[in-house]
């Protein structure tokens, strides 16, 4: 059995322009500058490497499709 499973180019070009939505970018921001800052609480802290985690994965998850479809990240 093949490790592979045909995908519509559609889903790969959606997976590939994935972003966090603009209020999710701008909290990731403001948390990256208050930690940069030592300005984070504990929960705030947790919510940061959440997100860090999140982006990472995303930004995986792109480059693969970025990869399948042959194109450079943007």
């Amino acid at each position: 059995m093949s490790g592979e499973v045909p995908a519509p180019r559609e889903l790969l070009e959606s997976v590939a322009d994935m972003r966090f939505p603009a209020k999710t970018d701008a909290r990731l921001t403001w948390l990256m500058d208050r930690n940069t800052d030592g300005q984070l609480s504990s929960d705030e802290r947790d919510e940061l490497e959440s997100l860090v985690e999140l982006s990472q994965t995303i930004s995986l998850v792109r480059a693969e499709a970025l990869r399948v479809l042959g194109r450079q990240p943007a």
